[in-house]
């Protein structure tokens, strides 16, 4: 085998062990890709049981099944055994004149023994000897042993390091599910956030303030820009409060009509104004005993202020067109999007109940300030819409993530999730790609967080992406890509050709 083909066939190996990521998988790749380049017979991939010091055959070419669990080894046992005993190759020139070849799979008759070579290389995890790798080839005499124990050598190394790299891979998949358990359960005992997604630093510091004031009786107020969370930042605190199983009401102030806001917080007497036939309780008293979350305070009049600063201190109030005093016991959260401190200034809010308020402030981050949380967002939602409209959608493509990761947010996780469920909707495959997202996302120019481009380069752009999606789908089948895509083999090549795509690279 010249150097250029050997080059070749390690690249295409390298390449099948790190797009594959079930390690088994992997192993038949290589055997396969072994056996179409090398006039490979059969081969066999062993692996040490690092328990019982047994050897058995993980992978295998030419071999069936049954043969493969019949054939168990012993280490320093026939040529396997011996190279993984010593962590050297062993090269058989021909096997029907060895004594030392077991053939413990019985796969070669003794007619089949004449004639075949066998290469067998040890695949080394550092300096212990994990496995070998053992190939049948036919007797030629043109052809130096030693050159293919090299090669073998090569990439028996590349085995190693992927071997090496799914344990790793799989030892932290396992730590991180671990802890992640862990910290769900502890979340769940302590905050009942499932809902809110975050990991940034940001959201962690949102996270522990929750658990400081949640157990407290502490007014709370919960500054951030519309469609970041607040309401369920509030219903964190309020469920892991001493109050979780009373009353919590919610309340819109800036959804109420000007002249029925006080009535709505604090209730009427009957005959009170035009329309009120009848005694109504207000949200304060329906909220008695538990707690009631003022949304958008920023934008109450000042004169219900005034009430509702009596109610923060004195925890006492009338109905309108009434002069009982009705005492409460309450806990008061409050959200805003707008900036208290200019309202104050401007005199639109009074200065007195904005201290009363901010005891204790929780600031939630724009999403354009915690993009690590983007995609932990965006999958969420992908699963919650692909459940509810029965979809078998699994993933992103790559363009999509990198817009979703490029824009700028104005709508926060609100806009976000709005994204997604558009995105879902729109979607006939399993992968979510850029033309399904919504069109603010995809011309950057003009919210300034995408790079302008000619609409020869956006058809370039989308023609490379839907290939290597058709690719990766049929798995480096270009007939089969052809078909989904509703075009001719020769058209996909060309294209193919033209954007530097290589169908081996998904097979």
């Amino acid at each position: 085998m010249r150097k250029k083909e050997e080059l070749s066939l390690l690249y295409d190996i390298s390449a099948a062990l790190n797009r594959e990521k079930n390690l088994k998988r992997s192993l038949y790749m290589v055997l396969e890709i072994l056996s179409e380049n090398m006039n490979m017979s059969r081969g066999m991939i062993t692996l040490v049981n690092p328990f019982r010091e047994d050897i058995r055959i993980e992978v295998a070419h030419g071999i069936s099944k049954r043969a493969m669990q019949k054939a168990k080894y012993k280490m320093g046992e026939g040529i396997t055994g011996r190279v993984i005993q010593t962590g050297r190759a062993i090269s058989v020139p021909d096997i029907g004149e060895s004594e030392t070849f077991l053939n413990r799979t019985q796969s070669r008759d003794a007619k089949k023994k004449q004639g075949l070579s066998f290469i067998c290389v040890p695949i080394k995890k550092e300096q212990q000897v994990i496995g070998a790798l053992g190939v049948d080839k036919p007797r030629d005499n043109a052809y130096r042993l030693a050159d293919g124990e090299k090669f073998l050598s090569v990439v028996s190394q590349m085995i190693a390091t992927q071997v090496i790299y799914l344990e790793w891979s799989q030892r932290e998949k396992e730590k991180l599910a671990a802890e992640n358990e862990r910290l769900h359960s502890e979340l769940e005992k302590k905050y009942r956030v499932r809902n809110i997604i975050g990991n940034s630093n940001k959201m962690r510091d949102v996270f522990q303030m929750i658990s400081q004031v949640a157990r407290s009786n502490a007014t709370v107020l919960i500054r951030g820009e519309s469609g970041t969370g607040k309401e369920l930042v509030a219903n964190a605190i309020h469920y892991n409060s001493k109050r979780s199983n009373r009353p919590f009401v919610k309340v819109n102030c800036a959804a109420l009509p000007e002249n029925l806001i006080e009535s709505e917080l604090f209730g009427h007497e009957k005959g009170a104004f035009t329309g009120a036939v009848s005694r109504k309780s207000g949200k304060f008293e329906m909220a008695s005993g538990g707690t009631i979350f003022l949304d958008e305070i920023g934008a109450i009049n000042p004169e219900v202020q005034t009430k509702l600063l009596r109610v923060l201190q004195e925890m006492e109030f009338e109905r309108v067109g009434g002069n009982r005093t009705i005492k409460v016991d309450i806990r008061i959260i409050t959200a805003t999007n707008k900036n208290l401190e200019d309202a104050v200034a401007g005199d639109s809010f009074r200065s007195d109940l904005y201290y009363r308020i901010n005891v204790f402030p929780i600031y939630l981050p724009p999403l354009r300030e915690r993009r690590t949380d983007v995609l932990s967002l965006a999958d969420f939602f992908l699963e919650k819409y692909a459940k509810e409209n029965e979809k078998d959608i699994v993933r992103l493509s790559t363009p999509a993530i990198d817009m979703l990761m490029s824009y700028h947010w104005p709508g926060n996780v609100r806009e976000l999730e709005n994204c997604m469920e558009r995105a879902v909707l729109l979607c006939d495959g399993r992968v979510i790609n850029s033309y399904h997202l919504p069109p603010t996302l995809q011309t950057g120019e003009e919210s300034g967080s995408l790079p302008s481009q000619t609409l020869e380069d956006a058809v370039k752009k989308l023609e490379h992406e839907m290939i290597v999606e058709a690719l990766k789908h049929s798995r480096g089948n270009m007939v089969q890509a052809a078909k989904t895509l509703d075009t001719t083999v020769r058209k996909i090549s060309y294209k193919a050709g033209k954007y530097g795509i290589d169908p081996r690279q998904y097979r």
